[in-house]
């Protein structure tokens, strides 16, 4: 005889101890056409840039009706993350907090105090270290917890979450978005097609001050390492599917600033150029360096290098971001879970790929140097330093 009795489907309990909160920490970006140069002006701040120039880059977003796709985005993901959450056992309130526009991280801040969150673990949209892509998003964490007074004696406690650029639930979307897109290809130019890993330009500099400056990377810095070391786990595995290792090479986009400081090349417009006269007839571009389809995916890539391709008579294709890829989802909540564990003291397996073990959870003292003047920031080893007169605080 069946039993009658229910079954108690629900997932066990995870502890995520002592986080009440997880919060989604993204760029931001305009919504509408009115937007478009007042949110420029808060990504450059205190940097000079004429409203004009602002006006040329802003023609960008005018292409695609004046709005960036990073907070529909951000938007997709917090409801991934909350539906992943729960099916895990997991009671987390998410929040979302920008750093340059709405949402502002200060008004998350304050909605976080008011909710009564004490300890929140903070997930970044951005996978690698550089000033740019970490430091800078420490220093808003920074500048946004002063902003609600809780810097001193501070109720709610905050800690970044740790890099993840060669975390399996990153990398497997990306090599899998490489293979859909090589089988896209003409059959007989499939084998020599090249793949062109494309991340965000930066100076050279900051790329050389990227990273723990106790650690030789190679003579460079660890942006630049990072990313050779994702190109490479994905090279291996994709050769391991097709039986071919495809040439390749990392390569930029979305380079700006004056002319004459010196940024990290080639730009993937010249690299086609290039290929072409080498007589490669097929690429894949891989947008290694973004989470989702950023504005300089839809444009430099998507628009700018196509076009490029295209005058050429390249075969050119574009792989996928991890965006919404359920192992990307759920590498947030492996990354949660696991801080959570180390920060209550028990030992815990770190997912990893590639040359890089997993990277540290706390900043190490003089990481990826903010190369105009030093800024207090959170979630790192360095001591506060006072701003220097002047220098914006937002």
């Amino acid at each position: 005889m069946q039993s009658t009795e229910p079954v108690d489907t629900a997932p066990a309990p995870v502890d995520v101890r002592p986080y009440d909160a997880l919060l989604l920490v993204s760029f931001g970006g305009p919504e509408k056409p009115e937007d478009v140069v007042p949110f420029l002006e808060n990504v450059t701040r205190g940097r000079g840039i004429p409203r004009e120039r602002l006006e040329q880059v802003g023609e960008h977003y005018f292409l695609f009706g004046g709005k960036s796709p990073i907070n529909d985005q951000c938007r997709a993901l917090l409801a991934e993350l909350r539906s992943d959450l729960v099916g895990a056992g997991i009671d987390l309130p998410v929040y979302w907090g920008n750093r340059n526009w709405d949402p502002y991280l200060n008004d998350t801040f304050e909605q976080m105090a008011q909710d009564g969150v004490t300890r929140v673990a903070a997930f970044a949209t951005s996978a690698y270290s550089s000033w740019s892509s970490c430091r800078q998003y420490r220093e808003n964490l920074w500048d946004a917890l002063e902003g609600i007074g809780g810097l001193e004696g501070s109720p709610l406690v905050v800690d970044k979450l740790r890099h993840y650029f060669n975390h399996p639930g990153f990398v497997e979307p990306v090599v899998d978005g490489v293979l859909a897109q090589l089988a896209d290809l003409p059959e007989d130019e499939r084998a020599g097609a090249h793949l062109a890993f494309v991340t965000h330009s930066i100076p050279t500099a900051m790329n050389e001050q990227s990273g723990n400056p106790e650690v030789d990377y190679d003579g460079g810095g660890a942006y630049v390492a990072q990313h050779r070391s994702v190109m490479a786990e994905v090279v291996a595995r994709v050769a391991a599917e097709t039986g071919v290792e495809h040439d390749h090479a990392l390569v930029y986009c979305s380079r700006s600033g004056a002319p004459h400081i010196p940024w990290l090349e080639p730009d993937v417009n010249d690299h086609l150029e290039a290929l072409k006269e080498q007589g490669t007839t097929a690429v894949v571009m891989i947008p290694v360096g973004f989470v989702s389809d950023h504005m300089e995916v839809i444009y430099d890539l998507d628009t700018e290098a196509m076009a490029t391709a295209n005058e050429l008579g390249l075969h050119a294709r574009r792989s996928a971001t991890a965006g919404t890829d359920g192992r990307f989802v759920a590498m947030v909540r492996d990354l949660l879970t696991e801080r959570a564990a180390v920060e209550r003291g028990e030992d815990v397996a770190r997912a990893s790929v590639g040359s890089f073990g997993p990277s540290w959870d706390v900043c190490p003292k003089g990481c990826c140097a903010n190369p105009r003047n030093p800024r207090p920031a959170l979630c790192g080893s360095d001591p506060a330093p006072a701003a220097p007169a002047g220098e914006p605080q937002a």
